[in-house]
């Protein structure tokens, strides 16, 4: 009987392994893909952007006195927020995403 156990045990413990490596290859797979995504408007005018996401929800004057705009926006209630940084030539020179799939 305690073998038994033993080998249920086991098995439920390798489930719940395999099962978080499945989450996060798929999770892994969405990241990209939404870094791939974005990484196509660096290089390109801040009106480009604009053209494309629309009107940004927030946009400032950072530190290094470039221009960010950010866009936030919800899926199954997760916040997603994009932001964009634009140097002096109004050009597209980074981007990071946190929530977003």
């Amino acid at each position: 009987m305690l073998k038994l156990k033993t080998i249920i045990s086991f098995f439920v413990i390798l489930l719940f392994f395999s099962g978080c490596q499945t989450v996060k290859e798929k999770t892994d797979a969405i990241v990209e893909k939404e870094n791939e995504k974005l990484s196509k408007f660096l290089g390109k005018s801040a009106s480009e952007l604009q053209m494309k996401l629309g009107k940004p929800d927030e946009d400032f004057k950072n530190a290094k006195g470039n221009f960010e705009l950010i866009y936030n926006s919800k899926k199954y209630l997760v916040p997603c927020e994009r932001r964009f940084e634009i140097n002096s030539d109004k050009i597209v020179i980074g981007f990071v995403s946190n929530g977003c799939f």
